[in-house]
């Protein structure tokens, strides 16, 4: 992460994935209208909160644990999360807007209290996380980067893991899910060093999805097109 900063003290960080894809309905627009502010974490940018005060989750979910999705996509799996374990409380983070106007429809229809949404690059959401409050966290599908000289962008980099591990209890489970075997060497390599312990104990724990998985769009279109899905489970140190 860059030393350099912003007039405002923000770092400059680069983010080179997408924030906005094709036009959204009106429907969507309605719903981030609607809801989104009233699902907020609280203040995670750098204008509302340049002193970076981390979030008071108490006050956001009471005493239940607290689990972070990093990149829900559309929030399937995040919503499925949320209606099965209603006495945890769920930060997503995603910065794509038609993914968040996609899960902003499917928490109405549920009718969920247990979600809040974060549309933004998750460093910044990481700055305002008190340390050592999240039990567990899911990276399912993260950007492959397949290029080799873009695997820095790669979320299992330093960057990004050495600020989850400070967010993560000591013994939080940290999930990930790719279909792409680079992705599976770099995890492999990189989230160990980070401080977390690898669960494996055989193939099928790597090669069969967890006992309360829901199939995301995205694995349904890699198994189509032949890709196999890794599963891979850590724990915090």
């Amino acid at each position: 992460m860059s030393e350099d900063t912003h007039p405002t003290g923000a770092p400059w960080r680069n983010f080179y994935g997408r924030f906005k894809g094709k036009t959204l309905r009106d429907r969507q627009y309605k719903l981030l209208d609607e809801d989104l502010d009233a699902l907020s974490p609280g203040p995670v940018g750098w204008e509302e909160n340049p002193d970076r005060v981390p979030l008071d989750l108490p006050a956001m979910f009471g005493a239940r644990d607290v689990w972070l999705e990093i990149g829900f996509g559309a929030g399937e799996h995040m919503v499925h999360q949320a209606q099965e374990n209603p006495d945890v409380g769920i930060i997503g983070c995603e910065p794509f807007l038609n993914g968040v106007a996609m899960a902003l429809g499917k928490i109405r229809k549920a009718g969920l209290e247990n979600i809040r949404i974060h549309p933004g690059d998750v460093r910044n959401l990481f700055d305002v996380l008190p340390q050592a409050s999240v039990a567990r966290a899911f990276l399912l599908y993260p950007d492959p980067w397949p290029k080799k000289r873009h695997h820095r962008r790669r979320f299992v980099t330093p960057e990004h893991l050495e600020p989850l591990a400070q967010v993560l209890k000591p013994g939080a489970i940290f999930r990930v899910a790719t279909d792409i075997p680079d992705y599976v060497r770099q995890t492999l390599e990189e989230v160990p060093r980070a401080g977390f312990d690898w669960l494996a104990e055989g193939p099928e724990d790597w090669r069969q999805p967890w006992s309360d998985w829901i199939s995301t769009r995205y694995e349904q279109k890699a198994l189509r097109e032949g890709r196999v899905p890794h599963y891979l489970t850590f724990r915090k140190r």
